[in-house]
């Protein structure tokens, strides 16, 4: 009986469906397909999810596994891999490691031959034409301790660095890392200690491009049988080349020609290169500071210093340091020096060939210690030393030209520019429209303690701290480049995982369009002047007949360029970036 009543009302709800068309369903079955539509949601959102930590403004994002802030990874199928994307994978899956405090940190520091490294120190002396750099090369390539003639600073920390030292700098604080691994197979990026600016330094004035081309040749071809290499065919190998990215971009195999082809050499294109003066065309190196003379090995010895330069009593508007470059046409150091002359709010260090006070590095930092703005025009390429000696003084620094420092120091620099800087375009102060004096006097107090405050932020940043030490919660720009390296890799992998394409964020190599072959420009290293052709070392030409207004138009990835007519005759390079940079 039951079954029978069971199956009449059965099939009388059967036909009220079919009469209506609807379906019901039972409480059992919306439970059922609720619970299949989340998973279906949550799948489809990992899936997509693209890896992305927050970033402060103007600076490299913040640790992978900081304990402020989670990390969510893209859903992968394993089942799916590859061998090699297996073998990608096993290196990101670190990064859930909870009980690892360096799980995604983690590098691996390749054991080249000495001949790249260490027997250049052995020989020291025949690194540089014009000067022993021996003495630059002890104490972890700090150099010697400073005397302090002129009570310009602090009670410890301060050597006689030479400006080309960084990657003996690196290459030292890189064997404190805390995250140094012997075991390939954890590391996330892998490091490369070669000095490639010290063995480029022995042969720019002297050998021809097969000598000059030899050691990169040679390091590029250890390189590719390393099993480390292959799996990524170099996108997670990093080195530093302490010099400016020119020295390493030679365009021929004219014997005068300049520097050699490192950064040319298809494997280097892989890597990431950081030098001192980055490219702003290319993808592959990247500007970190030049070395100061501050090398501090604690915490407190920053803060103190900070505080001193916060309270520091500035009596000069405005200051330069340097020499006019009477042999670069397009120079604007002499227009700067006559104006700094004229002026009773500036105060002039002028520097030569010979014996000169810019030698002492106290009286320099003195000068930028009692100063409230510091010009930074070109020196013989876009950026120069002065610009990290002036913000290790609090002094504001005033820029000419868009790649003295906005397009460079992306990782270590705020990118709002104008909350710690001025800028003052180039073509202005050479047709003497503008009055340096007039536009620093225009700037309210209010804005210029506001713009010092900044300034001091950056110190940390901008210093390399003593190797022979650890600071405790400050990080230097060791420190921020090695986390802006690691992000850099980890987005390779990712995108790699997934099968997308590794796009140039700063355009083609090729670069037919954007480059413009200027005129004879003048290189001026260590008292010895060379003339040279080079591309790309000048953007701003005397009239706009001469066929530039066509170039540098192009609109790429990263970067955009645009040319402003001046009066109908002289024009202007400006430069717009996104805040966002892709690295």
């Amino acid at each position: 009986m039951y079954q029978k009543l069971h199956k009449n009302r059965s099939k009388v709800k059967r036909e009220k469906m079919e009469i209506t068309g609807r379906f019901f369903l039972s409480g059992r079955h919306c439970f059922l397909l609720l619970i299949s539509l989340i998973l279906g949601w949550v799948l489809l959102f990992f899936h997509f999810l693209v890896l992305v930590t927050p970033r402060g403004e103007g600076l490299p994002s913040t640790s992978f596994l900081s304990s402020k802030n989670s990390v969510l990874f893209p859903f992968f199928h394993l089942s799916d891999f590859s061998p090699a994307k297996k073998r990608l994978w096993q290196h990101l899956k670190r990064f859930d490691s909870p009980n690892d405090a360096c799980a995604g940190k983690y590098i691996y520091m390749h054991d080249i031959p000495k001949e790249f490294n260490q027997d250049m120190l052995d020989h020291c002396q025949n690194l540089n034409l014009w000067r022993n750099m021996c003495e630059y090369t002890i104490n972890t390539g700090l150099g010697p301790l400073l005397k302090d003639s002129e009570g310009s600073f602090s009670e410890s920390g301060w050597f006689g660095t030479n400006q080309f030292s960084v990657e003996l700098i690196f290459h030292n604080r890189m064997k404190q890392y805390r995250c140094l691994t012997n075991d390939s197979s954890k590391a996330i990026a892998f490091f490369v200690p070669f000095y490639a600016g010290l063995d480029v330094s022995r042969y720019l004035w002297g050998g021809n491009t097969t000598i000059r081309d030899s050691a990169s040749l040679a390091i590029t071809a250890w390189l590719r049988n390393q099993p480390e290499w292959k799996v990524m065919g170099g996108r997670d190998h990093f080195m530093v080349a302490g010099r400016i990215t020119w020295d390493f971009r030679r365009q021929t195999d004219e014997q005068s020609d300049w520097g050699n082809k490192l950064l040319l050499l298809p494997e280097v294109k892989n890597m990431t290169v950081l030098v001192i003066e980055a490219s702003p065309w290319h993808h592959n190196d990247f500007a970190i500071p030049y070395p100061t003379y501050f090398h501090p090995s604690k915490d407190s010895e920053i803060l103190e210093w900070q505080e001193r330069m916060n309270s520091a009593k500035r009596t000069v508007l405005f200051s330069f340091a340097g020499a006019p470059r009477p042999e670069i046409e397009t120079s604007i150091r002499g227009q700067i020096m006559e104006q700094c002359k004229r002026s009773i709010h500036c105060k002039l260090l002028e520097c030569d060939l010979g014996a000169s006070k810019c030698d002492v590095p106290s009286v320099v930092m003195k000068l930028f210690e009692e100063s409230v703005f510091c010009l930074q025009p070109q020196g013989d390429s876009f950026t120069r030393r002065s610009i990290f000696d002036s913000i290790l003084a609090g002094c504001i620094p005033v820029f000419f030209h868009q790649h003295s420092a906005y397009s460079q120091y992306t990782w270590h620099l705020l990118s709002s520019h104008s909350k710690y800087s001025v800028y003052i375009c180039e073509e202005d102060i050479r047709t003497r429209k503008v009055s340096i004096e007039n536009v620093l006097l225009q700037i309210s107090p209010e804005k210029v303690q506001s713009m010092r405050k900044e300034v001091i932020k950056l110190i940390p940043g901008i210093l390399y701290a003593n190797p022979q030490s650890h600071l405790q919660t400050m990080k230097d720009a060791f420190d921020l480049t090695v986390q802006a390296v690691l992000d850099r890799v980890t987005d390779f992998r990712i995108r790699m995982i997934e099968g997308r394409q590794i796009e140039d964020p700063r355009g083609s190599d090729d670069l037919k369009a954007e480059k413009v072959r200027v005129s004879v420009t003048t290189r001026h290293w260590e008292g010895k002047r060379w003339k040279r052709e080079q591309e790309g070392a000048h953007f701003v030409k005397n009239t706009a007949s001469d066929g530039v207004t066509k170039a540098l138009k192009e609109n790429y990835k990263g970067v955009i360029f645009r040319l402003l007519k001046v009066s109908g005759r002289k024009i202007c390079w400006r430069k717009k970036h996104r805040d966002k940079r892709i690295l």
